[in-house]
């Protein structure tokens, strides 16, 4: 599978950089507790307990039912734990989810799911699936830094928003840029964590993804 460099770098260059504060929608109401593989929620918040602190994303399936469910079944089954945030470009975008281990990037990198058409715009504090091309996103998962509104018009739909731990994306380390400088994807889906220790080892990193909120299970 080619590696999934995108279209991003050259949007990042472009896209001047806006400093309002993200626009978030209101968090339902009585959540449940209770859901099973196989059933994808309406809505689900996500925390991810980083290196830099914590960072909770609400989910919303009909914003992008196809993404949505794809990243409930990966982090329902841990897949982001001990994942780095690889690609970090200040001011733009921090990009995260080849594995700690390559036998499971290995098993996702196959896992394509179709595209979802673009209903929200990619704002700051979004979370997005990169992808290198139609139809090609696995787990791969990006979060807006500014807002960019230009990527809704290449088709990277927003999946979800961070409703609170924005301050901890905002101080996660983008001192190795893109390029050639920063970490190289085929090598990393090689290698995994080992390679990200020994060669960017300042890198922050995902140490665990959890459900821990969830409204409305529905069946996907």
């Amino acid at each position: 599978m080619r590696t999934l460099k995108f279209v991003l770098i050259a949007v990042a260059v472009t896209t001047a950089a806006c400093t309002r504060p993200p626009q978030l929608m209101s968090v339902p109401t009585e959540p449940t507790y209770i859901y099973a593989a196989g059933i994808v929620p309406d809505s689900f918040v996500v925390r991810l307990a980083t290196t830099k602190g914590d960072i909770d994303i609400l989910l919303r399936k009909h914003w992008a039912p196809n993404g949505v469910g794809q990243f409930y079944e990966a982090v329902h089954n841990n897949y982001y734990d001990g994942a780095r945030f690889f690609r970090a470009i200040r001011g733009f975008v921090v990009q995260f989810g080849i594995a700690a281990e390559p036998a499971a990037s290995t098993q996702w990198r196959t896992r394509t799911i179709p595209d979802d058409s673009v209903r929200e715009s990619n704002r700051r504090g979004t979370v997005v699936f990169a992808s290198g091309g139609p139809n090609t996103r696995t787990v791969q998962m990006f979060i807006n830094l500014r807002d960019n509104a230009r990527l809704d018009g290449i088709g990277f739909p927003p999946i979800g928003e961070v409703i609170a731990g924005m301050d901890a994306v905002d101080t996660l380390h983008t001192g190795y840029g893109d390029g050639a400088t920063a970490p190289q994807q085929d090598r990393l889906n090689r290698e995994g964590e080992t390679y990200l220790a020994a060669e960017f080892p300042l890198l922050d990193k995902i140490t665990s993804a959890r459900i821990i909120k969830v409204w409305g299970p529905t069946a996907r």
